[in-house]
C-alpha cells in the first residue's frame, strides 16, 4: 500500500472540487484531488451562474474562456400553460457592478472542462486522481487520512494531508465520516429534466421561462445556440420510465414547437430528479470540511445549487491557505461555517419560497398571480429586487467585522450606512488608470480608500501584506460614497471585512502577516 502526503486532500472533482483546489493553489497549497470516475461525468446538470460566481472564474484565469461557452440570460418571464405572458421581469446583459452579466446559462460538463484545465495549468500544486474509490476516512492529531482503492487495478492506498475537504455531493462518504445528520427544511418534490439538441429557431425568449400552472409547473430555458432545457413537476405516480423516448416527451413540450413541422430534436437526456432542501448540521469535523451537496440541498427554482459550492470553496480557501503558512490560527477556520451556513440557509429558503410563489396554491394560486405578478412587473424597485444578482450579506464572524464603530448621536445614521457595507461584496470596479479592475491582482487583503493613507498607516498596512487602493472619484469611490464610509476592507474572496469612515477605523482589521503574503501565482 502506497501513502500520499499533502497539504490538502479534496475528494470528488465537481465544479466545487476544482474549484477549491484551483484556488489553493494560488496561494501555494498543495493539495491532492481524489475523483470516483476517470473522466467528466458527461451528462448535464447544473445550467446557470451568476456574476458572483463569474468573479470566481476570473480569479482563476476563466473569464474569456467561460464566456465562450455560455449566454447572458435575459430575465425571467412568468407564463401560463399556454406561454402567454403574465409578467417579465428582464435583465440587463451588459456588465454589472462585479465586472460580468448577472446571469450565465452554460452546459456543467463544459465548465467542468475548463476547471480541470485550470487545475491542470496548476499541475505542479494539484494532483488530480481519477478512477478512486474512497473508503474510509480517518483523523489524527495533526492530520486526516483517506483510505481509497485504484478502481481499474483494485491497488490500495492511502493520501494523508492537513486538512480534507469533502466535495463529494449529497451521497458524501465524507459526511457520513462527520457523522452529521440532515436537517431537512420540509421541501422535495419530483421533477422531469430534459435536455435537447435542435437547430431549428424555437422562436422563444431568450431568458427563462416559468410555467406557471397547477396541472403542470414547468420551467424552460435556452443553454447554448443549439441546446434547450425543460423541467416538468412530475405527477403522483410518474416517473422517467413514462418518458423512455423523444417520442415520449413531445407533448410536454409541444407548447413551445407549434409552429416547427418535423423538426429535428435530439434528445440528449431525460431523467428524474428529485429536488430537496437540506443542509448538514454541521460542516466541520476537526480538520474535515463539507462544501457544495455535501453540505446543502437547494431547489432549483433561483439556480443557486452549483453557485453555492463554489461559494463555499472560494470562502474557505484563503482561509486555509493562511492556518498552514502559520499566518492565523486555526480557530478562525470556524469562520467558515460561521459565516456559509446562514447564507446557504437563506438561499435555500429563498429557492423555496420562489417555487411556492410561482406555482403553489393551486387554481386560486394561478388566479392570484394573473393578477398581481403583471403590477409587481411594473413596479421598478419589485423588478430591480428580482432581477438584482446580489445575494445576502455575510454574518458577523471573525473574518467580518463591525462597521465605523460608536459613533456620536448625529452620525449613527452613517454608522449604519458603513455597518451596511461589511459581510457584502466589494464591487469589481475598475481601480487604476491600467484599467485592471480590483480583481485584477494577486489574491489577498485589499484596503480601498477615498483617501491617501498617512505614511506611517501606509506602512503598517503594507507590513501586514495588504494591498492599497485609492479611489476618490471612480467606481469604488463613489461605492464607499455611497455608504458614507472613507475606506474599506476586503478580502481574497471580494467581501469587506470593515468598513469605516475613516482609514484609521479599518486598516487596525488587516490580519498581522495575512496571507497575502505567501501568495504564490501559478501559470
Amino acid at each position: 500500500m502506497t501513502t500520499q502526503r499533502t497539504s490538502v486532500v479534496i475528494i470528488g472533482a465537481g465544479p466545487t472540487g476544482l474549484t477549491a483546489a484551483a484556488l489553493l493553489a494560488d496561494h501555494g497549497v498543495p493539495s491532492v484531488l481524489l475523483e470516483r470516475w476517470d473522466d467528466i461525468y458527461r451528462r448535464p446538470r447544473a445550467v446557470h451562474l451568476d456574476d458572483e460566481i463569474y468573479r470566481v472564474l476570473a480569479r482563476l484565469g476563466l473569464a474569456e474562456e467561460f464566456a465562450g461557452i455560455s449566454r447572458p440570460a435575459r430575465g425571467l418571464r412568468l407564463v401560463t400553460g399556454s406561454l402567454d405572458v403574465i409578467a417579465e421581469f428582464p435583465r440587463d446583459l451588459d456588465a454589472g457592478e462585479y465586472g460580468f452579466p448577472a446571469a450565465s446559462m452554460f452546459d456543467q460538463p463544459e465548465l467542468e472542462q475548463l476547471l480541470r484545465n485550470a487545475v491542470a495549468r496548476r499541475s505542479g500544486l494539484v494532483t488530480l486522481r481519477g478512477g478512486a474509490e474512497v473508503d474510509a476516512i480517518t483523523q489524527g492529531d495533526g492530520s486526516v487520512t483517506v483510505h481509497a482503492t485504484d478502481r481499474a487495478s483494485g491497488e490500495r492506498f492511502t493520501v494523508e494531508g492537513a486538512y480534507l475537504l469533502g466535495c463529494d455531493g449529497a451521497g458524501s462518504i465524507t459526511r457520513s465520516a462527520v457523522g452529521t445528520p440532515w436537517r431537512d427544511l420540509g421541501f422535495s418534490q419530483r421533477w422531469l429534466v430534459i435536455d435537447i439538441e435542435t437547430t431549428a429557431d424555437l422562436r422563444q425568449w431568450e431568458g427563462v421561462q416559468q410555467v406557471c400552472d397547477r396541472r403542470r409547473a414547468a420551467t424552460y430555458m435556452r443553454i447554448g445556440d443549439t441546446r434547450y432545457r425543460w423541467e416538468f413537476q412530475l405527477h403522483d405516480g410518474e416517473t422517467a420510465s413514462d418518458f423512455p423516448d423523444l417520442s415520449a416527451v413531445l407533448p410536454l413540450l409541444a407548447p413551445w414547437l407549434t409552429h416547427l413541422v418535423d423538426p429535428e430534436l435530439r434528445l440528449i437526456r431525460c431523467a428524474e430528479y428529485t429536488f430537496n432542501a437540506r443542509v448538514a448540521q454541521r460542516w466541520r469535523d476537526r480538520r474535515v470540511f463539507l462544501l457544495g451537496d455535501a453540505a446543502h440541498l437547494t431547489p432549483p427554482f433561483i439556480g443557486q445549487g452549483m453557485g453555492a459550492g463554489i461559494r463555499d470553496a472560494a470562502n474557505l480557501g484563503w482561509k486555509l491557505a493562511a492556518v498552514l503558512s502559520g499566518d492565523a490560527p486555526q480557530a478562525t477556520l470556524d469562520s467558515y461555517e460561521d459565516e456559509r451556513k446562514p447564507h446557504a440557509l437563506g438561499m435555500i429558503r429563498l429557492a423555496m419560497m420562489t417555487g411556492a410563489l410561482m406555482t403553489g396554491g393551486g387554481r386560486g394560486g394561478d388566479r392570484l398571480r394573473g393578477v398581481v405578478a403583471p403590477i409587481l412587473a411594473r413596479a421598478p424597485a419589485v423588478v430591480n429586487r428580482l432581477t438584482d444578482s446580489a445575494t445576502p450579506a455575510l454574518p458577523r464572524s471573525y473574518y467580518v467585522r463591525g462597521g465605523a464603530g460608536r459613533l456620536p448621536g448625529a452620525f449613527r445614521g452613517a454608522a449604519r450606512s458603513c455597518a451596511a457595507l461589511v459581510g457584502t461584496l466589494a464591487p469589481n470596479a475598475v481601480a487604476d488608470a491600467d484599467g485592471r479592475r480590483l480583481d485584477d491582482r494577486p489574491p489577498g487583503f485589499v484596503l480601498v480608500s477615498r483617501d491617501e493613507p498617512t505614511a506611517d498607516q501606509g506602512f503598517e498596512i503594507s507590513r501586514r501584506g495588504a494591498a492599497i487602493v485609492v479611489d476618490a472619484t471612480g467606481g469604488l469611490g463613489r461605492w464607499l460614497e455611497r455608504h458614507n464610509a472613507a475606506a474599506a476592507l476586503v478580502r481574497p474572496d471580494g467581501t469587506v471585512m470593515a468598513a469605516g469612515r475613516s482609514v484609521d477605523k479599518v486598516y487596525t482589521h488587516i490580519p498581522t502577516s495575512s496571507c497575502a503574503v505567501r501568495v504564490r501565482t501559478c501559470d
